[in-house]
């Protein structure tokens, strides 16, 4: 069919909408009508030729007492799918008595396969018929559908010469108008659109980054393509249009397989249906969802593999119920996110329940193949927090860990801002495989394709762009090419590394015995109920003098040989209150003694100290206590890094021992900042002489009329 007569036999089914729903549904529900009436019209005519064998064959099959007939059923009908009730949608027209018209069409929706009454549950259609019912729109619209001027049938219809009046529609090009209606819907219900639906330039864009790069080493053979959050599918059928497009370009034959999972029911039935229209049953059973599958905690596909996988996870949105349904954070044990890595046995990628976007693309590097020369690729679209979100040791920072040091990441691409329906924000596609070339070993490339979109003559929503030919382009020729240029920069992959230490610094405390010190700590020490401590405080003052006492070592000693003079034995708690209530920090104090460690060594680093008597470890004080991000690439590491940025200014500071974690970070904005030129004096002048004389007009218009 030529594209103009598909594109009226679209424009035709679309505005059964308004003939039929008008004042029926607001504008936003009619695909809920629409769309299942479109897939159940085109079921109903591919199935009109076999219909009497299907009918004869369940009638042998329920007298032989079979209860296992599906794939015998499929078989008398030639399809993936079949109807055995006594009805088709021309017995039904004619109907001129409303209830009987709805328990017959109740009886033919009954009578289809399971694979399509789980598509017509998740689309709720069952839902609508009291409301079509009761407005007298349910023969309307089974009337539309049948109009003589339409054929959904993949058969022409002839004129009594037997010329053909209207062509058959074949399977690729009702899947294509199909499409079409889903994609008018989502952009006409702009407020949902984003949810369901990635827009066609930017799924073009990802199926020519995982493609083209690997376009000479597509050979004729099956392909295996999976997409985790897949919505109405619409990823999966322009990623395989592409590699067949790709394969057939290269003189290979091409089959290829669509997986996919998605969690929300309406979406999910619009996919699964898409493949059926498409005469695809075999892909039609392996789209996978509805509400109880979701891709985090229940996944369809756990030992898989697949050679190409893209994906538009949905962004800050709460994993919570799956965390707890998996056990919790504490009982997680799934194996795509508890893994090995980095000498961990139980290496953590699990994110903060309030987002779950790199879990969906943990979900599709779980599912890469290990074993064929081309291994997987992957692309996948997320927010700006997947570059960032999350501390070293973290879930987020140990995924971009995770895939940086196993050399999976290929490229992040910048997409231009309100490219989505439903958002405006930043948004970037992730390129991975598992089979880097030579070239690319070792790097991640940075693209910066913001700038590069055509306007939208009409906003869809949020989206008021779109990436034309020439800027997909721009962008693979950049990717391809690995070259330096201002959008496009190469890294190495430590240059997104970094340690993270916690840096201490000795408590230092003196000690006050003044009166207004001793009054202020026998208060303190009659509110924990210790009446020996403030005795204790006015001997140690006699004895030791007011002070001040800088070091608190030697006070201490003092404090635990009077004690025992006076008959009692200072406790953990004792020495607790005479530390915090009677002590005040003191830059000028000597540091604080935690423990002489007899056997001489030195470790700088990790707080101690040499000295005549041994090595000498000091108390931290959490006060003074700070955090240094190290990158990976420094030279001479976390010692040098101390030694030159930290020492000069806090001699005494050392790292805290086993404080070191690992963590990755990427930051677009810091390596494509571009800093905006600081205006001239001249052009300040100007404007404040300008501003001068407005101002003084203006006060010669107030005097003037006072």
């Amino acid at each position: 069919m030529q594209s103009p007569q598909l594109s009226w036999l679209t424009n035709f089914i679309w505005g059964i909408a308004d003939d039929v729903l008008r004042d029926l549904y607001v504008r936003g529900k009619y695909r809920d009508v629409i769309l299942p009436m479109t897939v159940l019209r085109r079921l109903d005519a591919v199935l009109e030729p076999n219909r009497e064998a299907v009918r004869e064959m369940k009638a042998s099959l329920d007298e032989a007492g079979i209860t296992e007939q599906d794939q015998a059923l499929r078989s008398a009908a030639g399809e993936a799918f079949y109807n055995t009730s006594p009805f088709s949608l021309k017995d039904l027209r004619h109907r001129s008595n409303q209830q009987q018209l709805r328990a017959d069409f109740e009886a033919y929706l009954d009578g289809f396969s399971p694979n399509v009454q789980e598509i017509l549950e998740n689309f709720e259609f069952r839902n609508q018929l009291n409301k079509l019912s009761r407005s007298d729109a349910l023969g309307t619209l089974i009337e539309k559908f049948l109009a003589p001027e339409i054929n959904l049938s993949p058969y022409p219809v002839l004129n009594g010469d037997g010329s053909v009046r209207l062509p058959g529609l074949d399977n690729h090009a009702m899947g294509t108008m199909f499409e079409e209606l889903v994609r008018r819907f989502n952009e006409d219900n702009n407020e949902e659109a984003g949810e369901h639906w990635t827009p066609r330039d930017a799924v073009r864009l990802m199926s020519r980054l995982i493609f083209d790069p690997v376009a000479q080493d597509v050979q004729s053979g099956t392909y295996l393509l999976y997409d985790g959050a897949c919505g109405t599918g619409g990823m999966l059928t322009v990623a395989e249009e592409t590699l067949k497009a790709l394969a057939e370009a290269q003189g290979q034959q091409v089959t290829t397989h669509l997986y996919g999972q998605e969690i929300n029911g309406e979406t999910y039935a619009i996919a699964k249906a898409d493949m059926l229209l498409k005469g695809d049953g075999e892909a039609a059973d392996n789209i996978v969802g509805g509400p109880e599958y979701s891709t985090l905690s229940n996944d369809a596909f756990p030992s898989m593999e697949f050679d190409f996988m893209l994906s538009n996870p949905p962004y800050g949105k709460s994993w919570k119920t799956d965390l707890e349904r998996l056990g919790g954070k504490d009982g997680i044990q799934d194996p795509r996110f508890i893994i090995e890595h980095g000498g961990e046995s139980d290496y953590s990628l699990i994110t903060r329940s309030s987002d779950g976007q790199l879990l969906f693309m943990v979900n599709l590097l779980s599912k890469m193949i290990h074993s064929t020369p081309m291994g997987s690729r992957i692309a996948s679209v997320h927010n700006g927090s997947s570059l960032f979100t999350g501390d070293a040791g973290q879930g987020e920072s140990n995924i971009r860990r995770w895939i940086i040091e196993n050399d999976w990441l290929e490229a992040i691409v910048a997409l231009p801002l309100n490219m989505f329906y439903n958002t405006g924000i930043a948004t970037y596609v992730w390129v991975l495989t598992n089979r880097k070339p030579e070239h690319r070993r070792g790097k991640v490339q940075l693209i910066d394709a913001t700038e590069w979109y055509q306007p939208l003559r009409k906003n869809l929503g949020k989206k008021n762009c779109e990436l034309g030919p020439r800027d997909t382009n721009r962008v693979l020729e950049a990717f391809l090419s690995l070259e330096e240029s201002e959008q496009s920069k190469v890294f190495n992959n430590a240059d997104f590394g970094y340690w993270k230490v916690t840096v201490e610094r000795p408590l230092r405390l003196r000690v006050d015995l003044t009166p207004e010190r001793l009054q202020a700590f026998s208060e303190a020490c009659e509110e924990a109920g210790e009446r020996n401590l403030p005795k204790l405080a006015g001997v140690l003052a006699q004895e030791l003098g007011e002070g001040p006492h800088l070091n608190y070592n030697t006070f201490s000693g003092h404090a635990e040989r009077f004690a025992k003079r006076e008959g009692f034995k200072l406790t953990a708690k004792h020495k607790k209150l005479l530390q915090n209530e009677l002590a005040q920090r003191d830059e000028q104090a000597d540091p604080v003694v935690k423990k002489i460690h007899k056997k001489a060594q030195e470790d700088l680093l990790h707080g101690l100290y040499a000295t005549s008597a041994g090595v000498v470890e000091y108390e931290s004080d959490s006060e003074l206590r700070d955090t240094e991000q190290i990158p990976l690439t420094e030279e001479g590491g976390i010692a040098a890094f101390i030694e030159r940025e930290v020492k000069p200014y806090a001699p005494d500071a050392w790292v805290a021992t086993g404080s070191e974690k690992i963590g990755y970070e990427i930051s677009f904005t810091r390596h494509f900042y571009k800093p905006q030129p600081l205006r001239t004096l001249a052009e300040i002048t100007a404007d404040i002489r300008a501003l001068e004389a407005e101002t003084e007009h203006l006060l010669d218009e107030i005097v003037g009329s006072v």
